[in-house]
């Protein structure tokens, strides 16, 4: 029999706040295997803070092996100095799963939210209500980071499904 299993790694980057949720497909069925944070301290140098993602990154995919990923892009912020870390973050995220040889999607909030909602512009309270539906979540998952980090590994379940369907 085939195994058709699939485990996919959602990641929301960010410096001081790094989302990540591991979601498998089973059968049709996406479950949560695991999710949560990791959190960076101020005090450290943004050289030591991307180390310490870096690191937590592999370490989450040494113990749940996932074969894919989908990373939050970034398109826009309001503070200049908070994108350039944030940017530096996802580098380091990108490359640490390239050298871990896992499969990495990227996908913009818009594709994110009209994946959960069916609506781009859909607000966070809306698409964490849909997350925690989709996956039959007690409730909601925080920080919101984590929220979106499962968010985006839904959005790469079904956008894989998609263009499945398109080839």
């Amino acid at each position: 029999m085939k195994n058709d299993n699939l485990r996919v790694l959602g990641i929301d980057p960010g410096t001081a706040t790094t989302g990540w949720a591991i979601l498998e497909e089973k059968n049709g069925k996406i479950e949560p295997v695991s999710y949560g944070h990791i959190a960076t301290s101020p005090q450290k140098t943004d050289a030591e803070r991307i180390l310490e993602i870096s690191r937590d990154i592999e370490k989450i995919i040494a113990k749940y092996k996932p074969q894919e990923a989908g990373v939050e892009e970034i398109f826009f912020f309001k503070n200049q100095k908070t994108i350039i870390t944030v940017a530096q973050a996802r580098g380091a995220i990108l490359l640490t799963l390239k050298q871990n040889n896992v499969r990495v999607s990227s996908y913009t909030p818009l594709q994110v939210k009209q994946a959960i909602t069916g609506y781009g512009r859909a607000e966070k309270k809306q698409m964490q209500m849909m997350t925690k539906n989709i996956l039959h979540l007690e409730k909601l998952p925080k920080p919101d980071d984590t929220a979106d980090a499962i968010a985006i590994a839904i959005c790469h379940l079904n956008s894989r499904k998609l263009n499945n369907l398109n080839h």
